[in-house]
């Protein structure tokens, strides 16, 4: 025998629909904008005017600083292969 269950029969499957629902019309849209925006262009123009000279300067700095840093190993390195080879009879 299959099981059964209670089931109410009050209670709703889908949800109340209005169907006196009426969209609002647009009879005087024109398709121009309300207000006046910067454009992208405008915008990055002022981006590069400005900021981007800062944050240029600061990291061709850290870039330079790492470049030193990374310098310093490698011509350790090569001054120790000179001096081994110089050290080797050939």
């Amino acid at each position: 025998m299959k099981p059964t269950s209670s089931k109410n029969q009050n209670v709703r499957k889908f949800p109340l629909v209005d169907y006196h629902y009426h969209t609002a019309t647009i009879d005087e849209f024109t398709g121009h904008c309300v207000s006046t925006r910067k454009s992208i262009r405008d915008i990055s123009r002022d981006y590069f005017d400005t900021e981007a000279n800062h944050e240029f300067l600061s990291e061709a700095a850290v870039f330079v600083t790492l470049v030193a840093t990374a310098m310093v190993p490698i011509i350790a390195g090569a001054s120790a292969v000179i001096e081994l080879c110089r050290t080797l009879p050939l």
